[in-house]
């Protein structure tokens, strides 16, 4: 939970970095410039810095998730891949960071940064999720056509947040000036963007009535609940920046937001089955700490 809680944050201050124009506060990597590893001396490369010094801090809670898993008792080999997932999603969020910085923050390399990070954050709410069940065998919980339209949910959902990006890499915070753009004309990607969240929300409201329909309301009402709401505030947080001229705060809190987007989507999906209906051995579960 603790690295699931870092890796959200991570991602706020990675938004920071560019909403305040410090992405080439440090224009070396992994040293900050050619004199220092570590230079605070101005505000954009303190920020940049504080950005890449909170990687030390991911890593740690990752590295601890991964003993956890191993020296479980008794050991769950899916827990552990979970947890080498994350190791592997750092290492790749590291180099990724610096193609970013290299390559002046071209707007498909911080697409791939942010996209990793939401691979990230889902991959520790799956291990999270998966550690708190009795059973590594997980059965379905709901009926097939609730299912199918869940799955039809998560994958469109997962489409707006990609195209949010593509919006955000053709808007104006880039992380520099003289950084590059997309090339796409805003209007239109915005409209794009808008209409897959409009989808989705849709898809969710018919969710709604399919699972009352086959009686797995009980099962799902918390996630579609929490879905739905998240999905409606990022809505309105969207078209609230965009007539507002994009500015900056606006941004960051929908950065923020679809990260819980993308947790919530993940959440749904993870509701679909459960290790609880398994029968579990008569051997407590017990945890040693390294």
């Amino acid at each position: 939970m603790v690295a699931l809680g870092l890796l959200c944050a991570i991602v706020v201050t990675g938004a920071a970095v560019r909403l305040t124009g410090s992405g080439l506060g440090c224009e070396d990597w992994p040293r900050c410039n050619e004199e220092r590893f570590i230079d605070v001396s101005s505000t954009h490369g303190a920020i940049e810095q504080v950005n890449r010094l909170f990687t030390g801090l991911v890593t740690i809670g990752v590295v601890v998730a991964v003993l956890g898993a191993v020296r479980r008792v008794p050991r769950r080999p899916d827990l552990v891949r979970l947890a080498w997932g994350l190791v592997a999603g750092v290492v790749g969020q590291i180099v990724l960071g610096g193609v970013v910085v290299l390559t002046d923050l071209h707007p498909l390399a911080n697409q791939g940064h942010f996209v990793l990070s939401m691979v990230l954050v889902v991959n520790a709410l799956v291990l999270v999720r998966r550690a708190g069940e009795a059973s590594a065998t997980r059965l379905s919980v709901v009926s097939a056509r609730t299912g199918r339209l869940v799955r039809v949910v998560v994958v469109v959902g997962f489409v707006a947040v990609y195209t949010g990006t593509i919006v955000t890499g053709s808007g104006p915070h880039a992380g520099d000036e003289e950084a590059r753009r997309f090339g796409f004309d805003i209007s239109s990607v915005a409209r794009v963007h808008g209409a897959s969240v409009i989808l989705t929300i849709s898809l969710v409201l018919a969710l709604v009535l399919v699972a009352r329909r086959h009686e797995d309301w009980r099962r799902l009402d918390a996630p579609i609940e929490t879905l739905l709401v998240v999905g409606l505030l990022q809505a309105a947080v969207g078209y609230v920046q965009y007539f507002n001229d994009i500015p900056a705060l606006l941004v960051g809190i929908h950065i923020a937001g679809a990260t819980g987007f993308s947790l919530a989507l993940a959440n749904l999906w993870l509701s679909l089955r459960s290790g609880d209906v398994v029968q579990a051995s008569n051997e407590p579960i017990r945890a040693t700490v390294a």
